[in-house]
């Protein structure tokens, strides 16, 4: 796998990344204590296939995928580049996240990152959401001092606009931008991805195989109540049935190509520009070694036109609360 670098930073990364969310958190069932040696099996064999970038936060769990992804890189810290998050503060089972961008709370957080993943400091350390009730420029002042005390290495941002940007990066250098880039979630393309190429600033496209529907895997009856994706408009009701429509156009592509439909949809997010790092999240192995494949697919120019015309799904990201 090629290599490519958070921004301006110059640290290298895998081209393709790895997401734990779902590990311990929104989809399907949680690993759970007695699967726990498969989870972090999984994470070695993604460093053996050239991943270095695993991507993580404090509310995942909460708290439980930091601490799985901090067993899972003992002994191995020295091949791995280490993001995580803060801003959102944990909440009881079924409450709504809460963001807290306080300085104080973001001092407070990090030893509690660095605790459970078992590390003296944090290569990407990244605002989950920005705080409404607190300036952007106090959260990343805040950031900054981590960076001063050698506790974080670099400092990234999520899911925010270009003038969130500007404001920040006037702060302290921003490394990466983490949003959601996908070939049903295209927001950040015309505006905020040109902004981060040109400011040297990293992208990393979370979602990229739309929460695992570009697929085609996925069925309305896999998704319990209690995943996280039965809240999302998009695989509600009518919604997941048009939205196939998608996933048939992906197919053809893949055909033609002989490979998969996730690795279509990874190949188009690395085709986006070289900033851009995919850091889709799996827990099976095979899946893994699918994804990290992308990275060897190359889709020809009217394979991207195809891609590039897709319709707009039926349904919004999130719900509207």
């Amino acid at each position: 796998m090629e290599l490519r670098t958070l921004g301006q930073s110059g640290t290298p990364v895998g081209e393709i990344g790895y997401g734990a969310m779902g590990l311990t958190w929104a989809y399907g069932e949680p690993i759970r204590a007695d699967r726990e040696a498969d989870a972090i099996a999984l994470i070695h064999r993604a460093i053996d296939l050239g991943v270095t970038l695993f991507d993580t936060a404090e509310v995942y769990g909460p708290f439980t995928n930091e601490e799985l992804l901090g067993k899972a890189i003992k002994g191995k810290r020295d091949q791995v580049v280490v993001a995580t998050k803060t801003g959102f503060v944990p909440q009881p089972a079924g409450a709504p996240l809460r963001r807290d961008g306080q300085p104080e709370v973001i001092k407070r957080a990090v030893e509690g990152s660095l605790r459970r993943l078992g590390i003296d400091v944090i290569d990407l350390y990244q605002l989950h959401r920005v705080d409404p009730n607190v300036p952007v420029e106090e959260s990343v002042g805040a950031m900054a001092e981590l960076v001063a005390a050698g506790k974080v290495r670099l400092i990234g941002l999520s899911e925010v606009d270009v003038e969130t940007l500007q404001r920040a990066n006037a702060v302290h250098p921003i490394a990466t931008l983490q949003s959601e880039l996908s070939l049903w979630t295209r927001d950040a393309l015309p505006e905020i991805l040109p902004w981060c190429k040109a400011h040297g600033v990293g992208f990393l496209a979370f979602s990229p195989l739309g929460r695992g529907f570009l697929t085609g895997r996925l069925a309305q009856r896999d998704i319990a109540p209690t995943d996280f994706r039965a809240t999302l408009p998009r695989f509600q009701g009518e919604n997941f049935d048009r939205n196939h429509r998608l996933v048939e156009q992906v197919e053809a592509v893949a055909r033609r190509a002989g490979v998969t439909n996730g690795q279509v949809a990874l190949a188009w997010a690395l085709a986006q520009g070289e900033n851009v790092i995919p850091i889709p999240g799996t827990k099976r192995i095979a899946y893994l070694e699918e994804n990290v494949g992308a990275a060897n697919v190359r889709l020809s120019a009217a394979d991207l036109a195809e891609l590039n015309a897709l319709e707009a799904p039926v349904g919004s990201r999130y719900a509207a609360t």
